[in-house]
C-alpha cells in the first residue's frame, strides 16, 4: 500500500512538473517577443530626473485637463517638481562621484546618520510638494480630483518609488 501511495505521489509530482517545464521552455520565446515589441522594456532609465520631468509634467497636465483658471496653481506645483528634479540630479551626481572616490567604508553609525539625514531631506521635500499640491488640488474639479487621486495612489507591484506614472 505504501509503495502505491509513493508511486502515485511521484506520478502526480511529475504530471504537475511537466506543464511548468513546458512553460519554462516557451517563456524565453514570449520574453523575446515582448522585448521586440517594447525595446526599452527591462532596461533601466538612466536619464537624470531633470531630463524626464518635463515629459511627466506634460503628461500629468494633459491627463488632469488643467484649465486656464488652474494654471497658476499648476505652475507653482510644476516649479517645485522641476526644482526637486534638478536637486535630485545633483544628489545623484554627488553619489556617483562619492562612490568612485570614496576609499574607506562608512561605519555602521555613519551609515545610520546618513540615512537619518536623507530621511530628513526627503521629509522637507515632501512638505514642499504638499504645500504646492494643496492649492492645486483645491482648484481641481471632482473629476480632476478623481484622476489625481488615481495618479498618486500607490499600486501593488509598483514598488515604493513615487507616484504611478500616468498612462
Amino acid at each position: 500500500m505504501s509503495k502505491l501511495i509513493t508511486t502515485t505521489l511521484v506520478s502526480l509530482a511529475l504530471a504537475a512538473a511537466a506543464p511548468l517545464a513546458a512553460a519554462q521552455a516557451t517563456a524565453p520565446d514570449a520574453a523575446q517577443k515582448s522585448q521586440a515589441q517594447r525595446p526599452d522594456h527591462g532596461k533601466r532609465d538612466t536619464r537624470l530626473p531633470s531630463e524626464r520631468v518635463e515629459a511627466r509634467l506634460a503628461q500629468a497636465k494633459t491627463k488632469l485637463k488643467i484649465t486656464a483658471a488652474q494654471e497658476a496653481q499648476w505652475n507653482a506645483f510644476a516649479d517645485v517638481t522641476r526644482r526637486h528634479a534638478k536637486a535630485a540630479d545633483e544628489r545623484i551626481k554627488t553619489m556617483r562621484d562619492g562612490k568612485e572616490s570614496q576609499a574607506k567604508r562608512l561605519t555602521a553609525v555613519e551609515r545610520l546618520e546618513r540615512r537619518q539625514q536623507m530621511a530628513a531631506d526627503h521629509s522637507q521635500r515632501l512638505a514642499e510638494v504638499i504645500a504646492a499640491a494643496k492649492p492645486l488640488y483645491a482648484a481641481l474639479s471632482a473629476e480632476q480630483k478623481a484622476i489625481a487621486d488615481d495618479m498618486l495612489t500607490p499600486r501593488r507591484g509598483r514598488g515604493h518609488h513615487g507616484p504611478r506614472h500616468p498612462a
